[in-house]
């Protein structure tokens, strides 16, 4: 291994507490990942690691060693990604939300991995928010807004939000034509990862958000079994439209008190802030966006339920 390699891999080692992690995720065996370190650490002339039967952790010399070689590898990343015949290549581990994939994602990842294919990307599908760099994550794609400090994004898209409920809950609850009408209903709870509680339904009124509280008979997690309860006629839902819009064409659910809309809910690109994004980060971020943009601007399934949102790094509050 080269200078920058052993450099790449001790700064993994460190972000993940282990030399095992760092070998699967730089896909290295386990023997070069410790000769690498033991030849490193012989030429500096100190530790840089301390070694313990659960973790790995970094010695005063090993954050200092940290802190420079991650301002080098970003320097370098950049230089090299200036120059178009910059390869991007290496292991792209990303983690994402199932619907997204299904409907976003997946129809275009061929187009992906035939533009690099000198990146062996690893895809996982999650709904809660995972520690990007504990569990070795480079970015993760959420249809919601976070406040964590230690991420950074890319907010490529906004996605539009409805209310709905099926004919036959409509028939038995009465439908509603103002939020006081919303009096008697109930609604399916959604569970929020971060507090545990439910999450309220939430209305656009006259550009002021309003939030309305139902009896909840049914309280869950995971997007899949929220569009099942609506289906079922166990209350009222709200989540993005492309969710449902066959079902809404096809009459299984209707529209509730559509000119009162929830607030729309935001697509996020998030990676780590203060850690140097390789060019392999950079050009899956980048191709992200283009994929929403291209099914905004062409049409779809999805496109009717997408409308257009600029870049931006704030994280401001949404449900997910």
């Amino acid at each position: 291994m080269d200078r920058i390699d052993v450099m790449r891999l001790f700064t993994r080692i460190v972000e993940r507490g282990s030399f095992a992690q760092a070998a699967r995720d730089l896909q290295i065996p386990r023997p070069t990942v410790t000769h690498a370190i033991q030849q490193l650490e012989a030429r500096l002339g100190t530790r840089l690691l301390e070694r313990t039967t659960r973790q790995v952790a970094p010695t005063l010399d090993g954050v200092a060693y940290f802190e420079q070689c991650t301002r080098l590898l970003a320097d370098l990343d950049e230089v090299e990604g200036a120059f178009r015949h910059a390869r991007p290549a290496g292991p792209l581990r990303v983690d994402v939300q199932g619907t997204l994939a299904r409907f976003f994602v997946m129809p275009a990842l061929p187009e992906f991995l035939a533009r690099y294919p000198d990146i062996s990307l690893r895809l996982g599908e999650g709904e809660r928010m995972v520690d990007l760099i504990q569990e070795g994550v480079d970015c993760v794609l959420r249809a919601w807004d976070l406040a964590d400090s230690s991420l950074t994004g890319r907010r490529v898209a906004s996605l539009e939000v409805v209310t709905v409920a099926s004919p036959d809950y409509l028939a038995r609850f009465g439908e509603p034509r103002k939020l006081e009408d919303l009096a008697g209903h109930r609604m399916v709870g959604y569970l929020a990862s971060a507090t545990g509680t439910a999450y309220p339904l939430e209305f656009m009124v006259d550009g002021v958000l309003r939030t309305v509280d139902l009896p909840a008979g049914l309280t869950l997690t995971g997007a899949e079994l929220y569009n099942a309860a609506a289906l079922a006629g166990l209350g009222l839902v709200q989540l993005p439209r492309y969710r449902f819009e066959r079902d809404l064409a096809e009459g299984r659910l209707r529209i509730v008190l559509p000119d009162l809309p929830p607030p729309p809910m935001p697509v996020w690109v998030l990676y780590p802030q203060n850690r140097h994004m390789p060019l392999r980060v950079r050009v899956f971020v980048d191709w992200l966006t283009e994929v929403f943009a291209r099914v905004m601007r062409d049409g779809g399934d999805a496109a009717a339920a997408v409308t257009p949102a600029s870049a931006a790094r704030p994280l401001p509050r949404a449900p997910d």
